[in-house]
């Protein structure tokens, strides 16, 4: 039965690697970025599922339970963004936050125990990436409040919400296949600085797209404001 699991896990991990690059490099709003997406958020949701199966009673992976909880967050909550809007969606929003408020609590207080006991947790994990799902269920926890203070985002907003968790979610998958298990590689390509370049693309084209969403936007509003109206 574990094998069967951990055979799923990585079958739709691969399989959510290759459709999340396709997504995120597809033109946004085309046919063919909508089914690779699809298809990326259902993957990537079997390969969660899969790995926190994998990781539940085992002490030394809580990491890993963590990124599967963090993960499946993220991308639910991105397709729920671009979804039209429902009577449920506030509830969904709820029980989201609710993940993303209890992944930042354990996360955080799990680096900072394992900063104070050298760098690393009872069980040999280092502190970096507990802190940096504990800061993304922060980030995640802001967002959810705005969306139930203000409601269904819009425009840029929406689009800006959607592209970070989406993308952030293939962030982790990259880094979890291509750092994270660098020992499955085959050695001639066995290279730290070549393994990263997936996972630095994937964080250098979210960047770009959240400066061409807001910032850029937000730039041509501010001289837009200032500028004399054309004749």
């Amino acid at each position: 039965m574990r094998m069967s699991v951990y055979v799923a896990h990585i079958l739709a991990g691969s399989l959510s690697l290759i459709f999340g690059f396709i997504a995120l490099y597809s033109a946004k709003g085309a046919k063919l970025h909508r089914r690779s997406g699809m298809v990326f958020v259902c993957t990537m949701l079997a390969m969660c599922f899969a790995g926190f199966s994998l990781a539940v009673g085992n002490p030394w992976q809580e990491v890993n339970m963590s990124a599967a909880t963090i993960t499946a967050y993220l991308v639910v909550t991105s397709l729920a963004t671009v979804r039209p809007a429902a009577a449920s969606s506030r509830g969904l929003t709820l029980g989201a936050m609710a993940v993303a408020i209890t992944v930042a609590v354990v996360d955080l207080t799990f680096g900072v125990q394992a900063v104070a006991n050298g760098g690393k947790t009872a069980s040999g994990i280092p502190a970096f990436p507990f802190f940096m799902f504990g800061v993304v269920g922060v980030l995640g926890t802001v967002g959810d409040l705005r969306v139930l203070r203000s409601g269904a985002l819009a425009g840029a907003s929406r689009v800006a919400r959607h592209l970070w968790r989406m993308s952030f979610a293939l962030f982790i998958a990259t880094m979890s296949f291509f750092i994270g298990q660098m020992k499955v590689i085959p050695k001639p390509i066995r290279i730290p600085g070549l393994l990263a370049l997936p996972v630095l693309a994937v964080l250098v084209t979210m960047i770009y797209w959240m400066w061409r969403v807001r910032i850029r936007r937000s730039l041509r509003g501010m001289i837009g404001v200032g500028a004399p109206k054309a004749a």
